[in-house]
């Protein structure tokens, strides 16, 4: 694994290079942080609508 790793970070083999890897995975971590509060705030935002009423 880790040799095909190092061919495509060589430009040697199509693929993901690590950067462009953890670059994902960053990404993918902080959409699902993002959800989560979005989530959360809607959540939120439905129990303060029906207090208010």
């Amino acid at each position: 694994m880790w040799v095909s790793q190092a061919e495509v970070d060589a430009g040697e083999r199509d693929g993901l290079t690590s950067g462009e890897r953890e670059e994902l995975a960053v990404s993918r971590r902080e959409n699902r942080r993002l959800r989560e509060d979005v989530e959360v705030r809607k959540r939120v935002t439905a129990f303060f609508a029906k207090e208010a009423r």
